[in-house]
């Protein structure tokens, strides 16, 4: 018999009843029956139960065993009692009368508890990582994430994709965060830095004629967490194409992603291949006030602008006067129930941060409210007829500049269709958001720089970049967005030097500049470089939404906190003098606050 066991803990069934057999794993949970101890022993594969009686030399041994110590049980498969078969376990029709016991370690005390899904203060269970790894969802979902991975790399492989490794030490690029940077012992005063994402790497190679590749690329970002973001580091479903266009990548990937969510929505409905829409940027923030829209949500916004124009509503009149703009989120069947809903609704965007949200209620046909009152009886019938509202139906009003009015509507829509329950929670919907801006204007530098990627290609290429206005320029640039939650980003790249020196000028860089920085890439497009497009897939946010996560956290193996600190490992922690000598640094203590 092997030494510590014939059979896992989900392996056994009512053909082994009889069966002399040996399990080992963790005492899950122990229920005393007076004279009859009932042990549920766990391992990676499931749980089976384990009975001891007076007659057993397992029962002492095991009554002094705290929970999660580990043990080997020899005993005999028996069959439960019809009235005690658990229909939710694999093993619930046996249970195996322990005849021995061996301890193997032994358990103190735990800080956290293992069976149940109970809340735990977050220090804890990062600090016991090991321990909350256990726990039955986190447990599942870790393994649910590999198995995920393991999917996207059939598809990437079936569709001609081959998998290459680009460097983790590499040079400085603007991904639009900070880097993490290496020293270097051997040249002193120089540094390495942590690959934001392999964009240039992966660029090269479609120079250097690979075609097609992917990687499940680990990537590292030096930014502060969030719930959709993990701290540190994140691995994405890296991508690039040669001969293509943007349509192409688009059909190429859509049959990928969809079906990698068909594999593991556990039935939920999906948006199938072919059927992504692809929605314009512009068209986006003005319908949902977010270039990353959850399509399950019906509310649509409709700018009213034009309905306020030497309105009697006067805030609104001078807020469109002043070249403002004025959102409506309509909230299907709201006018029915009572105005707190209104008022919460307005208390809640002051919280946010913004001066409230105007609204109508509609209830029987008879509309309410200062906004009604003070607009005028035929132009709020003309406004709520524009709008398709019905006779007990409700409408916020979100006035501001145009950039604030959209943004305050985006998060009163998700508010809306959450407090009215309108969300259809049971399935997956995904789409494309397209032609993004190339530019945009930083007001705190005073300067235009690049809205997304700056290594794609405008719309219009060198022309656009010699005669148009930066910031009316488009780029071939893409996002997949599901449920509310981008999960992919990709774009057409700029091959041509001229044009990427071009575009790097507008942004106040030299070509100089571009030389020292991109020096890589701007060498291989003197050389011959087909034009190529690819895309990053977020392999976090997918495992996240698939799994029905709400935080990261809850997919990922040894996650940092939210002060990017790694409880378990003790990370970051002070270097050794010795190590910063060897690496040429002095450590200059932060100035007091």
């Amino acid at each position: 018999m092997h030494a510590y066991r014939t059979h896992t803990c989900a392996a056994l069934s009512k053909a082994n009843v009889g069966d002399t057999i040996r399990l080992s794993g963790w005492v899950h949970r122990k229920r005393d029956h007076g004279g009859v101890l009932f042990v549920d022993l766990r391992d990676h594969y499931g749980l089976t139960q384990i009975v001891a009686d007076s007659d057993s030399v397992a029962l002492p041994v095991l009554e002094g065993l705290r929970l999660e110590s580990v043990v080997t049980i020899d005993g005999v498969v028996k069959a439960r009692a019809e009235s005690t078969i658990n229909p939710n376990l694999p093993t619930g029709e046996i249970e195996v009368f322990a005849r021995e016991v061996k301890v193997l370690s032994r358990a103190d005390e735990l800080p956290l508890p293992v069976a149940g899904e109970q809340e735990y203060p977050e220090d804890i269970r990062l600090r016991y990582r090991f321990l909350d790894l256990r726990r039955e969802t986190l447990h599942a979902n870790i393994v649910k994430r590999t198995q995920i991975i393991s999917d996207m790399r059939r598809r990437m492989e079936a569709a001609g994709f081959t998998e290459y490794s680009t460097p983790i030490l590499t040079a400085s690029s603007p991904e639009g965060a900070r880097d993490f940077l290496v020293p270097s012992r051997i040249h002193p005063g120089k540094f390495y830095a942590l690959p934001q994402a392999p964009q240039q790497y992966k660029q090269l190679l479609m120079v250097a004629g690979f075609d097609r590749y992917f990687q499940i690329a680990p990537c590292f970002r030096d930014e502060d967490p969030r719930a959709d973001r993990l701290p540190g580091e994140f691995y994405q479903l890296d991508l690039e194409m040669s001969f293509v266009t943007q349509e192409e990548v688009w059909d190429t990937m859509e049959p990928v992603m969809a079906g990698v969510f068909e594999a593991f929505a556990d039935g939920k409905p999906v948006t199938p291949a072919g059927s992504f829409r692809r929605i314009p940027y512009a068209q986006s923030m003005l319908d949902y006030g977010s270039d990353k829209p959850d399509l399950r949500n019906p509310i649509i916004i409709k700018d009213v602008t034009s309905h306020f124009e030497g309105s009697g509503f006067g805030i609104f009149a001078g807020i469109v006067a002043s070249g403002g703009t004025i959102r409506a989120i309509p909230a299907p069947g709201a006018g029915a129930g009572s105005r707190k809903f209104f008022d919460d609704m307005n208390n809640w965007a002051r919280a946010e941060g913004h001066s409230g949200l105007g609204y109508i209620n509609i209830k029987d046909g008879v509309p309410g409210g200062p906004i009604a009152k003070n607009h005028g009886e035929e132009r709020t019938a003309e406004l709520i007829a524009a709008l398709g509202l019905g006779e007990n139906d409700g409408v916020f009003f979100a006035a501001g500049k145009e950039e604030q009015a959209a943004k305050l509507a985006g998060l009163a829509r998700t508010r809306v269709a959450e407090q009215l329950d309108l969300i259809d929670k049971d399935r997956f919907e995904l789409c494309w958001i397209v032609d993004f801006p190339f530019y945009e204007w930083d007001e705190d530098l005073k300067k235009v720089e690049f809205s997304h990627n700056p290594f794609s290609m405008p719309q219009g290429g060198m022309e656009a970049l010699q005669t148009q206005d930066p910031l009316t320029i488009k780029a071939y640039q893409y996002d997949l967005v599901c449920n509310g939650y981008e999960i992919a980003s990709g774009s057409i790249r700029n091959e041509s030097p001229e044009t990427m020196v071009k575009a790097f000028e507008i942004t106040g860089l030299t070509q100089a500049d571009v030389e020292e920085r991109f020096g890589g890439m701007y060498r291989a497009f003197h050389y011959g470089a087909p034009p190529h497009g690819g895309m990053a897939a977020g392999v976090d946010r997918v495992v996240m939404l698939l799994c029905g996560a709400q935080n990261l956290r809850e997919i990922t193996l040894f996650p940092m906190n939210q002060k990017a600190e790694d409880l378990l490992m003790n990370a970051p922690s002070p270097a050794e003098p010795k190590q910063l000598r060897e690496l040429s640094i002095r450590v200059v203590e932060a100035p007091k606050s």
